[in-house]
């Protein structure tokens, strides 16, 4: 059975966490002079010299009226990164614990575990991109914590099945973490509204990608309250600052204009890969529920260095298991789509000549 307070680390348990003043009052108060904070303003037409509220209160407020779900199932990290940190810090005892991940995946899941002397095992994806349940279910034992999954993957831009994600859910005791930062532009829902039903589940999002509004490193985690209360414990007490806060507050007030985009990115990306599936030495455009492609071609790493000449930057993942000879290209503007087929046509043409 899920226990959580098995999972936590004995020393979270005891955590006492950083209080401010801010957090030992309520209601609203006029003058401040509890965090050391330069009364007299600072060099800019709008002043930042005091502390952004510790809670992100209103944001959280008007994130939870869009995703329909309450405020205290939301938690708010410098990025999704922080959020990954804190889930390592929060329940992986270092030198004993263990995760698993599902490669080829996000990074950042394996670099956080070796920052936090944390195990990697590894369960690879299959041919096709899903789980390989039965491998997954070999390597978990009393040490394994968490496992992560990406969907929609990165790098491989397809959705997990669903069933199998329902599955990891139920048999497994840990913490099972479902990155969905492309969710918003992949047909699969969100795995947000089953928060009631699996105590286990964290769900990670961002601001990164639809919202375009990755130079403000706001991430999302969405689990139960319980969950929520360990990660408001460990985090620091300002983690998301008053301009970020701010700036996501008005962006929120913009939900029609961002499906709207989400919506010219994923025909952008469908027409992108109609285009480069004509070219004679792209081998295969894998499906994807991203605003990227994964480009199966010949001499990968070679266009990849030719695009570098012409100023278009990629992302080279021809080395990586499962997707050798494949670049990952994220949709851009209409114009940098253009100039990119041009440029690696040009290529396709000198390798020919």
């Amino acid at each position: 059975m899920f226990n959580l307070d098995n999972l936590l680390r004995t020393n979270i348990k005891k955590l006492k966490p950083y209080s401010s003043a801010r957090d030992e009052f309520s209601g609203d108060a006029k003058v401040f002079l509890d965090a050391n904070e330069n009364s007299l303003g600072s060099p800019l037409l709008k002043w930042y010299n005091r502390y952004p509220d510790p809670h992100q209160s209103k944001l959280k407020q008007a994130i939870g009226a869009i995703k329909n779900i309450p405020a205290q199932h939301i938690f708010l990290g410098n990025g999704s990164d922080e959020c990954i940190d804190l889930l390592y810090r929060s329940f992986c005892n270092p030198a004993n614990d263990n995760v698993i991940i599902c490669p080829p995946t996000y990074g950042m899941y394996e670099v956080s575990a070796n920052i936090n002397d944390v195990e990697t095992r590894v369960a690879p994806l299959l041919d096709d991109f899903q789980l390989n349940l039965a491998h997954l279910e070999q390597l978990v034992d009393e040490h394994t914590k968490i496992i992560w999954l990406c969907s929609p993957n990165n790098p491989t831009g397809n959705s997990l099945k669903r069933e199998d994600i329902e599955i990891v859910l139920n048999n497994f005791n840990g913490i099972v973490v479902i990155d969905e930062a492309y969710i918003n532009f992949a047909k699969q829902k969100s795995f947000i509204q089953e928060l009631d039903e699996y105590p286990n589940l964290v769900v990670l999002q961002t601001f990164s990608k639809a919202w375009g509004l990755a130079g403000l490193r706001l991430g999302l985690a969405f689990a139960s309250k319980e969950i929520i209360e360990i990660l408001d414990k460990v985090k620091p007490p300002y983690n998301i600052n008053q301009a970020t806060q701010e700036l996501a507050l008005k962006a929120l007030e913009e939900v029609g204009q961002v499906n709207d985009m989400i919506r010219e990115v994923v025909d952008m990306r469908d027409a992108l890969g109609e285009v480069l599936a004509q070219f004679p030495t792209v081998e295969k455009v894998y499906p994807s529920d991203a605003n990227f492609l994964l480009v199966k071609i010949k001499d990968a790493r070679k266009a990849y260095e030719f695009l570098l000449t012409k100023g278009i930057v990629v992302r080279d993942r021809s080395k990586v298991k499962l997707i050798e000879d494949c670049l990952r290209i994220t949709i851009g503007t209409e114009k940098e789509n253009t100039e990119f087929v041009d440029v690696l046509g040009e290529f396709i043409t000198n390798q020919s000549a």
